[in-house]
């Protein structure tokens, strides 16, 4: 099984995604739960077309984090 990490952003007036592993696998969507959908076929059909070029398929290196930072922090 493949996993990679999908971040999805709001745009002007829908959503974007990409996976930072998989340079040029992006899509959209007017809802973030289409985005996903969207990003989900894109991804497989992106690792099905390296494995049939006999390309690698990237492992997956990238995480993702929340810092929270207080928001006093500017008094």
């Amino acid at each position: 099984m493949f996993r990679f990490l999908v971040v999805i952003e709001k745009a002007n007036g829908n959503y974007s995604a990409y996976s930072p592993d998989l340079p040029g696998c992006v899509a959209s969507g007017a809802t973030v739960k289409e985005a996903e959908r969207n990003m989900h076929e894109a991804i497989e059909l992106h690792v099905k077309g390296l494995i049939e070029d006999g390309q690698p398929v990237p492992v997956s290196e990238s995480f993702a984090e929340y810092f929270a930072i207080p928001e006093d922090i500017a008094q």
